[in-house]
């Protein structure tokens, strides 16, 4: 029997283990055949800022193409809500501008965000925000259920609207008037913060207007006494007691008298006034106009002779142009230079990146005093102002408006020229300029004119009374953000000293030489001639050489092209190294200093003297030479004559009608030559 008992024992075993190994592959099985949900990765467009989705933490699908400047970013590594989701992933690394998956986890707001530039994005600074968020790769954490659908604040409620601030002990909060609740999930931001951020951005009146009255100014030597001034000591004493008003606490100002009130007990509990949800209080500030992206620099009268009524007029009208100009890093900037006996940067370009900061800015400025050294200050601007580390973007025109009370008392013309070969655009506004018996006192007679790149009146304002300064901010602002035609800009075309040495010699022959005088012709068309911008001057050679004229002679486009059609077949042999001594002693040595000097030399055969030496004085004197040859001339002489390299500055064509077609090639290497050099 106990063997039998014991094979019962092990077949009753065995079926029991059969059993619990059936029972186990039947609910895998069972398991298998349930369907989990699947999680699905939302999808976001580039527009979509992180504060408008309320979940804390989420994984979401960007698009392509959200590189795109519009799509605006604020913050460097951790992020202001009111950014871009997608635009920040790229700015970050997270993903590039063809789109993917991103892990968004929100965080507390910062109390400043620094703006760069990294991955194609220019990522933009922000005082402080309530709420901040983080991108990383989508790589879903351990226990963190994501959501397939996100869930966006409604746009209808003014909490919505607000952004969503946490309020303590919500379910005893009284409730806004005009408004109704909704079950909303708030992010966690304190409501003291809402309260900084709206007083923080409040307006300040503006100061009272004032009469006119008559009140004497100090005068330099040569500097008339004027006798009217339009702003009263009762103006003045007003004006003092309304700005000293304004610096007392925030609250005491035309918003009223919500911020006046205590909160008392509703601040204990976290109460927000109605009036601090203002949707304009929380947006953070302009970007700037795009359609006028230029770097800006105000060149200021501080003078003595200005006084400081007028002064105060000066500064109200850089108010209205900060105002009017909607500054930001996306649109214009602007700084400002004042001037007296020396010249001192007020504000650089990044010193105030909003028009509210750079208006208050202003309204701090103190007077320098001292002579109208405009001269000086321009000098200043173009050696210091327009420099990357004080903000200049390259991007950008470079403009320069300089403001002058009557006249400077220094000399303008060289240094604005040497300001405009920089890339800088050089704007004058003269304020009741000298009469007929001030005129004397004028160090350099018709200096606006001279000081600007045209004399067509687009580049200067004269305003008879400073009663009128404030009617050019608009006219002004007009011009200055007309980047096309802000021609001072185009330095290649506008800067330079071109001189022509023609070969006249005996194997040109007469059609040729007409021909020859065509494609001087159409080289000088292409520049923009003028006494302060490029001039022309033309030497004639054979055995001799001939001063056809002189930069000086010629001031207008139609002047010079009329010239070089007048100038008449000579006929002789071929000294081209005798030609180049004579073009720098009766071109070259008359160049203003500094200017850029261009010789470009034709000539159709080997010169019967030496060019090496005449060549490489040409190349010591700072002379940029091209050498054109045509028929039988000896390419080996050409490389000789040419500045180095000589790839760039030879050519050389079998026939004198297919001169024509160098011309736009030689203006492209004049031009690519001119923009490698450095600007500033």
């Amino acid at each position: 029997m106990g063997p039998i008992v014991l094979t019962m024992k092990a077949s009753v075993i065995e079926m029991f283990l059969v059993l619990l190994v059936t029972g186990i592959h039947s609910n895998k099985e069972i398991a298998k055949k349930i369907k989990r949900p699947k999680f699905t990765v939302p999808q976001i467009n580039c527009d979509v800022k992180a504060g408008k989705i309320i979940n804390p933490e989420f994984i979401v699908k960007c698009p392509a193409g959200c590189q795109d400047p519009k799509y605006h970013v604020y913050g460097t590594d951790i992020y202001a809500s009111y950014s871009s989701v997608c635009g920040a992933a790229v700015h970050s690394g997270v993903l590039n501008n063809s789109g993917g998956k991103i892990l968004v986890r929100k965080v507390a707001g910062q109390s400043g965000y620094k703006g760069s530039y990294s991955n194609g994005v220019q990522s933009l600074s922000l005082p402080r925000w309530r709420e901040s968020f983080i991108v990383s790769e989508s790589k879903p954490q351990k226990g963190v259920a994501y959501p397939s659908a996100l869930t966006y604040s409604s746009s209808k409620s003014p909490a919505a609207k607000a952004g969503k601030y946490e309020m303590t002990k919500a379910s005893h909060l009284p409730c806004l008037p005009g408004t109704t609740t909704q079950p909303i999930t708030l992010m966690p931001t304190l409501a003291t913060t809402v309260a900084e951020d709206t007083h923080t951005n409040l307006p300040r009146p503006s100061p009272p207007a004032a009469s006119a009255t008559s009140s004497p100014r100090p005068q330099p030597v040569g500097h008339r006494s004027r006798q009217t001034d339009f702003w009263s000591t009762t103006a003045s004493t007003s004006s003092q007691t309304s700005a000293g008003a304004n610096t007392g606490s925030p609250r005491q100002d035309s918003v009223g008298a919500a911020f006046q009130q205590p909160m008392g007990a509703d601040a204990s509990l976290g109460f927000v006034p109605k009036e601090e949800f203002s949707t304009q209080s929380l947006e953070p500030v302009s970007q700037g106009d795009p359609n006028c992206r230029v770097d800006l620099s105000f060149l200021i009268d501080g003078s003595s002779s200005l006084g400081r009524r007028r002064f105060r007029i000066q500064k109200q009208f850089l108010a209205d142009i900060a105002q009017a100009l909607d500054i930001g890093p996306a649109g214009p900037l602007m700084g400002i230079v004042q001037y007296g006996d020396n010249p001192a940067t007020q504000f650089s370009l990044k010193t105030h990146m909003n028009s509210r900061d750079l208006k208050a800015a202003i309204e701090k400025m103190a007077q320098r005093g001292g002579l109208s050294n405009v001269g000086r200050a321009i000098s200043f601007v173009t050696k210091n102002f327009f420099s990357k580390v004080n903000g200049n973007r390259g991007s950008a025109p470079n403009v320069a408006v300089v403001l002058v009370d009557g006249w400077p008392t220094d000399k303008v013309e060289e240094v604005s020229r040497l300001a405009r070969e920089s890339g800088i655009n050089i704007f004058f506004i003269t304020i009741e300029g000298a009469v007929e018996n001030e005129k004397q006192y004028v160090v350099e007679p018709n200096f606006a004119n001279k000081a600007v790149c045209r004399t067509n009146g687009f580049y200067t304002f004269s305003v008879q009374s400073w009663f009128g300064l404030r009617k050019t901010v608009q006219p002004l602002l007009k011009r200055v953000c007309d980047t096309d035609r802000l021609a001072c800009s185009k330095t290649c075309f506008n800067s330079a000293d071109i001189g022509f040495v023609i070969d006249g010699s005996s194997s040109v022959g007469t059609g040729n030489f007409r021909t020859v005088l065509q494609f001087v012709a159409n080289l000088s068309k292409e520049f923009e001639i003028s006494e302060t911008d490029t001039r022309i001057g033309a030497v004639q050679y054979t055995y001799e050489q001939r001063l056809e004229f002189g930069f000086d002679k010629y001031s207008s486009k139609s002047d010079v092209l009329n010239a070089i059609k007048r100038v008449g077949y000579w006929s002789g042999g071929t000294s081209t190294g005798a030609a180049i001594n004579y073009a720098l002693e009766q071109l070259f040595k008359k160049s203003k200093p500094n200017k850029r000097k261009l010789m470009i030399l034709i000539t159709d055969g080997r010169s019967y003297d030496d060019v090496r030496i005449p060549a490489m004085a040409a190349h010591y004197k700072g002379v940029i030479t091209y050498a054109i040859g045509v028929a039988w001339a000896a390419q080996d002489e050409l490389e000789i004559i040419a500045t180095y390299p000589a790839r760039d500055h030879s050519f050389f064509v079998d026939e004198f009608d297919n001169l024509y077609k160098f011309v736009p090639q030689i203006i492209q290497n004049i031009c690519t030559e001119f923009n490698s050099q450095p600007r500033n």
